[in-house]
């Protein structure tokens, strides 16, 4: 175990969150700078750098940058949503490729059933495709996730 305890509302609020995004992202892109060689990381890794999520997430929900420059194409990342807690009705520009490391989450697509991910579950979300992401178990939930487009995240309204 770890031990880390689409209804846009106007053009304004997509230039605050991907300002937003922007600004998270320039601190993080040194981190997993590409130099050729492998590498790997775990949640819990000494060197691996935690940083806040959008202000509209939870309080201690943190995003780690894994590999990639998050406002370019192509990063992937950590996703850490505490437990018992919930990443509000959402949506991303990009794809998401995902894999529950930890802990239980929910996840409720917009137009679909919710599904319950365990630890090793694949899951893949569209571009666009707005949901509400719950962590339902006691321990934190981290969820790797491999982003086709820049890394953002949209707050939606009146969900």
């Amino acid at each position: 175990m770890y031990d880390h305890s689409i209804r846009p509302t106007g053009a304004l609020r997509h230039l605050a969150t991907a300002a937003a995004a922007l600004a998270l992202a320039a601190p993080l892109a040194s981190l997993a700078a590409d130099d050729g060689q492998a590498f790997i990381w775990a949640p819990d890794a000494p060197d691996l750098e935690w940083n806040p999520c959008p202000a509209f997430m939870p309080d201690d929900c943190r995003l780690a940058v894994l590999q990639g420059d998050p406002a370019e194409p192509n990063a992937d990342v950590f996703f850490l949503l505490p437990g018992n807690s919930t990443a509000p009705h959402h949506w991303h520009t990009s794809a998401e490729r995902m894999v529950l490391v930890q802990g239980e989450m929910q996840v409720d697509y917009d137009g679909q059933e919710p599904v319950v991910l365990q630890p090793g579950t694949y899951a893949y979300g569209p571009p666009r495709l707005a949901h509400t992401t719950h962590c339902i178990s006691d321990e934190d939930c981290i969820l790797f996730i491999a982003f086709e487009e820049p890394v953002d995240a949209h707050e939606t309204h009146g969900h």
